[in-house]
């Protein structure tokens, strides 16, 4: 009978108190000891909704699966992968044992565990990037199926044939996580400031770019929300004014039609949303010299280039950190 091979993740925080003693964990706390919640996924999500009332309802039924699979899904037998994060090393090992409580567990994540005999423990860079990327999933434990091949091999010691399309997958990689990152980007700026501060944003990055920038008075602007110039004064041109719209939906011609509409000589109209715009809204830009459209993708671009001149407060908004990725 052929075993599954999962895979686990547990915070870095752990350190190695797994491997030194032999076992994976699970935590929320709040679920006490989940081998005595009845077998069944609407038990354990019944039981997360009660003891998580915070948490948001479409996460629910992950979290309270993923409990459910460490207890009655995992056989003694199985395959574990854990790639610890404090030492970059990939731990493999078979399960020994049922699921058990640890209730005064130093770290959250130990509180549930199931004894493992690890049998290797091998470095990261010995394994293709394809394997790596399928043990890198961001749910906390998961079936690996398909580079099941290349994991089993190395259970047994036998070395994986060389993968010749590294390159390729790492690239791959690169551009998943540039589009996450565009994502996330985006999502901040549509869920966690208002329509006020979306145009202080605006204002700030421009700020950011080398602009003096102002947001204009809350009436009576003329759909005009940003001026922004640059010298001090707001003298000389050009004068760009901004329109901003947070919104995701796709801006039409009329709308831009109606910004092009105040921009008189030696203004410029730029357009600032998170979303997209129409191919008769492209159209008019490509017509119209003075006129610009910023969408969220154009935003996130923007952001990426100037994020070192941020200030602390928009950080804040928008956390990131620099890291290299394969190009």
């Amino acid at each position: 009978m052929t075993k599954t091979l999962w895979g686990i993740h547990m915070p870095k925080s752990v350190g190695s108190e797994p491997i030194d003693c032999g076992f994976i964990g699970l935590g929320w706390e709040r679920l006490g000891d989940i081998s005595t919640i009845s077998a069944s996924r609407d038990a354990f999500k019944n039981l997360f909704l009660e003891v998580y009332p915070e948490e948001k309802l479409g996460a629910v039924p992950v979290k309270a699966g993923i409990s459910f699979r460490f207890v009655h899904e995992m056989d003694v037998g199985d395959g574990v992968i854990y790639p610890s994060k404090h030492d970059r090393m990939v731990n493999l090992g078979y399960l020994t044992g049922q699921s058990s409580h640890f209730p005064n567990s130093t770290e959250e994540a130990l509180t549930n565990r199931r004894n493992v005999e690890w049998v290797a423990h091998i470095p990261r860079a010995e394994f293709s990037q394809s394997a790596l990327n399928e043990i890198g999933s961001i749910i906390t434990l998961f079936k690996v199926a398909n580079n099941a091949d290349e994991f089993w091999a190395a259970f047994s010691g036998e070395n994986s044939e060389p993968q010749i399309d590294d390159l390729e997958t790492a690239v791959a990689v690169t551009e998943q996580v540039e589009e996450n990152t565009n994502d996330f980007v985006i999502k901040r700026l549509k869920n966690v400031i208002g329509p006020t501060e979306f145009e202080e944003f605006a204002a700030h990055l421009l700020r950011a770019m080398g602009y003096h920038a102002r947001v204009t008075k809350r009436s009576g602007d003329g759909n005009v929300d940003v001026i922004a110039h640059r010298d001090e004064l707001g003298f000389e041109p050009p004068i760009i004014k901004v329109q901003c719209k947070q919104t995701l939906e796709r801006i039409g011609r009329p709308q831009i039609q109606q910004l092009g509409g105040t921009a008189q000589q030696g203004e410029h109209g730029l357009f600032f949303t998170l979303g997209d715009f129409t191919n008769d809204a492209r159209t008019y830009e490509q017509m119209t010299p003075n006129l610009r459209l910023l969408g969220g993708q154009d935003i996130a671009e923007l952001v990426f280039r100037h994020y070192d001149n941020f200030s602390p407060e928009w950080k804040s908004v928008i956390p990131l950190r620099r890291r290299y990725l394969p190009g």
